[in-house]
């Protein structure tokens, strides 16, 4: 075993134990000392300064559904593609080969969908 490895897991175990024993105090300090006067109003749910009606259901269109995960699929392409623009001349080509089937499979998928009509806004 290296010289002075068992020193460096006794300082993370401390500082582990600082920051929770931290959390800790934070929340018990927060618990005593915040102000405490409960009332009916206080516990209804805050809906934009609007006191709440009953409850009524509502069909909400699958179409916003459907929209939202598209955008975050290809959001999250985004991500992927510019790491992958940045290192791309310092890695093995294979890596290139990757991202085409990367992006060609989310270019079938958005394909796909708008082939089926979810992208169109009736």
């Amino acid at each position: 075993m290296p010289e002075g490895y068992a020193l460096n897991w006794g300082v993370a175990l401390i500082v582990a134990g600082v920051g929770l024993a931290a959390a800790l105090g934070m929340f018990l300090a927060s618990y005593l000392l915040a102000p405490k006067r409960p009332s009916k109003l206080k516990d209804m749910p805050y809906e934009c300064g609007i006191p709440p009606a009953p409850h009524r259901w509502s069909q909400i269109n699958i179409r916003y559904y459907v929209f939202a995960i598209l955008f975050l699929i290809f959001d999250v392409e985004a991500v992927f593609l510019f790491p992958w623009a940045v290192v791309y001349l310092k890695t093995i080509p294979l890596v290139f080969y990757e991202m085409l089937i990367f992006i060609a499979i989310l270019f079938f998928g958005i394909v796909y969908g708008w082939r089926k009509g979810v992208l169109q806004w009736r």
